[in-house]
């Protein structure tokens, strides 16, 4: 897995872009992550989903790749399919969904969602904001996403979601 960390600084946001070159993309996360891998269960498959999270200000910043078996457009979707109904789950409330055009670094783009849903989460309950981007290309479907109980100032939202590019 080849990983590069770029440093830029601001008093409460840490901002460093991590490329994942075998995960193929290349995102902004305002402090340094963590990673996980673990396998999801999706469409009767076990996936293989790699998160790098990175928690500052009371909110999570992280992005989620899963591997996908082959370059398979309807197995592609059915995970997207997945991943949305998921976000609405974890709050139990209905999201609210609109289009968006995920940067690819050769100057294209990918159609993927924007979910944003907020709710109640947890045993205890608490208000929780998720607002996503979620997008396909070839064998991975990618999920950036920002869980907080309040959301993060827009900037760096807007420094999140815009810094993300896949490869």
């Amino acid at each position: 897995m080849g990983v590069c960390l770029a440093t830029a600084c601001s008093p409460a946001y840490n901002w460093r872009t991590v490329t994942d070159s075998a995960e193929g993309y290349s995102i902004d996360l305002p402090a340094k992550p963590t990673i996980d891998e673990r396998g999801v269960e999706i469409a009767g498959r076990s996936l293989p989903m790699h998160v790098r999270a990175a928690h500052t200000q009371g909110a999570v910043f992280a992005i989620a790749s899963i591997d996908l078996p082959s370059d398979d457009p309807r197995l592609r979707q059915a995970v997207v399919d997945t991943l949305r109904a998921a976000l609405a789950r974890n709050v139990d409330a209905s999201p609210v969904e609109r289009p968006v055009q995920v940067p690819v670094s050769s100057g294209a783009s990918e159609p993927g969602v924007e979910v944003t849903a907020t709710g109640s989460a947890g045993q205890a309950h608490e208000q929780r904001t998720i607002h996503a981007w979620i997008a396909g290309r070839g064998r991975h479907v990618y999920q950036a996403a920002i869980v907080a109980a309040h959301a993060p100032p827009q900037e760096q939202t807007d420094q999140f979601f815009g810094s993300l590019k896949l490869q």
